[in-house]
């Protein structure tokens, strides 16, 4: 299960014995400084993107998030008290974010789960201003600094520690000299790493060259890009997007033949990259995923897998985005639970105060090495991640906690 965690000491109950609130709060709920013996449910918002340009990870994130709740809420809750989730898609526009943002605040949510760079960022002053927990799927690095963004909080290692840690694995992989292309989503998102890629090549005095380029949206192939990257020279394509695009760039690189790598960053490092692609097209090239996939076998997946068999649902047909939004609600539901049984209100304040002094909480080896943990200085959970490559259809596991 979860190791020594609080949620993991409650038994696994019938799924039916509580459920999913999904109607979202009336006003009131369990915001706004309710007493730390307060029964009332605890709304959070969600937003999600289901239907917009990133709704390919997006939809099957947002559905792990409520089936953890929906666990969550059949174990017992958080300190006996339910999360009432209100959860919206937002299909990756940043107005319709905010707009939700508006709404949930309305709602006197506790906290908000959230999804995108751009919106994430967008709403950062307006969070730290209301003084709400904000959780998202943006791993960007700015969003880690207490001094800029007091009140979001990033579960994995940064956009931009996943890209050190692929450029270490292809300078030591290449044996240095090797030219890299960086392949990003055209978006706040995938702009994230990329300067601090090239910074890092400098500052660690790697011998490699680097160069980035924008990914069109809606494309339908990117041999445009490859034979950019040709003429750069690249053996090593680092992509920060979504995996269907991803997948687009590993066919097209086997039609063609070309005698290059990829290396996924997390959004694309997943199985719906390697099944999008087909198993061929995708055979070798590298993932660099913080949240290991349920192949894995990680201590952390039998609390997921035992939630599944009661659901009747094949663990097979979950992926590692599903496994993200479990374990990013996870940890935001654990910081409630230390605030309510150290006896405070369970208010946007306290609950940021619980998730930088309570230590460390376990994902039994799912997340990096396994344990996230933030501080008053730095709101990054962990800077480890795992490496994988695809093999035979599946993701193989050749490094656990890689760190830059």
């Amino acid at each position: 299960m979860f190791g020594k965690t609080r949620s993991a000491a409650v038994a696994l109950a019938a799924a039916s014995a509580l459920v999913l609130s999904a109607c979202g709060s009336d006003g009131g709920g369990g915001g706004g400084g309710d007493d730390a013996d307060s029964d009332e449910p605890i709304p959070v918002g969600l937003i999600a993107d289901l239907t917009g340009a990133t709704g390919d990870v997006g939809t099957p994130y947002n559905e792990g998030m409520l089936a953890y709740i929906k666990w969550r809420n059949a174990n017992g809750g958080v300190e006996g008290r339910e999360i009432d989730a209100d959860s919206n898609d937002y299909a990756y526009e940043v107005p319709k974010a905010e707009q939700l943002y508006k709404q949930y605040v309305n709602e006197d949510v506790v906290a908000v789960q959230g999804w995108g760079t751009g919106d994430t960022e967008a709403l950062s002053k307006a969070v730290a201003n209301d003084e709400l927990p904000f959780m998202s799927g943006s791993f960007a690095e700015p969003l880690t600094d207490p001094e800029e963004a007091p009140y979001n909080f990033v579960v994995a290692p940064t956009y931009s520690d996943q890209m050190r840690v692929a450029l270490n694995w292809i300078a030591e992989d290449s044996g240095g000299g090797a030219e890299v292309a960086v392949f990003h989503h055209d978006s706040p998102f995938g702009e994230a790493p990329v300067a601090d890629g090239e910074a890092w090549i400098e500052e660690s005095g790697l011998d490699l060259g680097y160069q980035s380029y924008a990914m069109p949206a809606g494309s339908q192939n990117y041999v445009g890009l490859l034979s950019q990257a040709q003429s750069q020279g690249a053996k090593y394509v680092v992509i920060q997007n979504v995996a269907s695009p991803a997948a687009l760039v590993a066919k097209d690189i086997a039609a063609q033949n070309l005698d290059m790598t990829i290396v996924c960053l997390n959004w694309c490092g997943n199985e719906l990259f390697i099944d999008t692609a087909g198993a061929e097209a995708a055979e070798g090239h590298i993932l660099v995923q913080p949240f290991a996939p349920m192949s894995a076998e990680k201590e952390g997946h039998g609390v997921i897998n035992e939630y599944l068999e009661e659901q009747g649902t094949d663990p097979e047909t979950i992926g590692t985005s599903w496994v993200q939004g479990w374990y990013v609600m996870h940890v935001m539901a654990e910081g409630m639970a230390y605030t309510i049984s150290e006896g405070n209100e369970l208010t946007g304040p306290n609950l940021r105060e619980s998730l930088e002094t309570m230590g460390a909480i376990d994902t039994g080896g799912v997340i990096g090495e396994g344990n996230i943990e933030f501080s008053a200085e730095s709101h990054r959970g962990s800077t480890s991640t795992g490496i994988y490559q695809a093999q035979d259809g599946e993701m193989v596991e050749l490094e656990a906690g890689a760190t830059p």
